[in-house]
């Protein structure tokens, strides 16, 4: 065999070890999208999700509501799910971010919440607010506010809140409709809010006191809901679309990019993750599972690093 000049056997076994290694395994299709958790291991009310500082995945409703679920990577590309916290007594988790600390923030729909949870799973309350329906989704913006939709289901309405760092919860605005899926662009100028029933795409602009003003209808879907949402690092949206089993991107302006095609039909939430960040994980309502799919950008967390 002809032999790199100065390369020994040890080097060419070695070189040839790399290669064959999982770093250069081959790029999976982007926007395709595969299982990664199997069905019924998460409940129906299965939510989130989000990626730790330890880059796993975690996600509510494992196995039962009122818990939440840890999946860490395997080596063959699956994940391997198990339970990282029960929630106390009359809390029911939904959507969930990580802050800059390192801390689990969840929304706690029944119990009008929203808790924070250390990394060793201690949790404790971080705001309560009588006035909520059931805080759904919630978003984080870079300087360290909250955001959270506030749905009322029942009278296809909402609400939409701002959490401060001391835990004040202050009322953005009512009689919206169904609000859903949350998101803060990565310049942290733009909020956007999706209202499930009515199908539409907000934008607001967000002043450096965590004001809103400007709303603009970006997008309106002409069919099935719409439910958790994330922004990549080049701003552009990402939204489960419950009903349809797709992933909508959307620009920032609110143009339809594409539609990712998923296997189940009732995705509920979105999240960015894996080694650069454009791994998208999917949790699917009717499957009980986890679908995930590569981007060609990064989430806007990981972008910004």
């Amino acid at each position: 065999m002809n032999r790199l000049p100065g390369c020994s056997r040890w080097c060419l076994s070695g070189l040839a070890l790399l290669l064959a290694s999982p770093v250069f395994a081959a790029e999976p299709p982007l926007f395709e999208a595969r299982d990664y958790v199997g069905d019924g291991i998460f409940s129906a009310g299965i939510e989130g999700p989000a990626v730790g500082p330890d880059g796993d995945l975690y996600l509510v409703s494992f196995g039962q509501d009122g818990t939440i679920g840890r999946v860490r990577a395997q080596p063959d590309g699956s994940g391997q799910a198990s339970l990282f916290v029960t929630l106390p007594e009359g809390s029911t988790g939904n959507g969930i971010r990580f802050d800059r600390h390192g801390h689990m923030l969840v929304a706690d729909y029944s119990g009008h919440n929203i808790l924070r949870v250390s990394p060793d799973g201690e949790v404790s309350t971080f705001a309560h607010e009588p006035r909520m329906h059931q805080p759904n989704d919630i978003a984080l913006a870079p300087d360290g506010r909250l955001y959270a939709s506030d749905p009322d289901w029942k009278h296809d309405s909402g609400q939409l809140w701002r959490i401060d760092a001391d835990g004040s919860t202050h009322l953005l605005e009512t009689g919206m409709g169904t609000t859903n899926g949350v998101e803060v662009s990565p310049d942290g100028r733009s909020l956007y809010v999706n209202e499930s029933v009515q199908r539409r795409v907000w934008r607001y602009a967000l002043d450096g006191e965590g004001r809103i003003t400007g709303k603009q209808l970006i997008h309106q879907f002409s069919d099935h809901g719409l439910d958790g949402m994330r922004s990549d690092a080049q701003g552009n949206l990402y939204i489960a679309r419950y009903g349809a089993g797709t992933v909508a991107i959307l620009t920032p302006q609110g143009g339809l990019l594409r539609e990712v095609q998923l296997k189940g039909r009732k995705p509920t939430n979105v999240a960015f993750g894996g080694h650069d960040g454009r791994t998208v994980y999917v949790t699917l309502q009717d499957r009980g599972a986890v679908e995930v799919f590569r981007s060609d950008v990064p989430g806007r967390e990981h972008g910004a690093r």
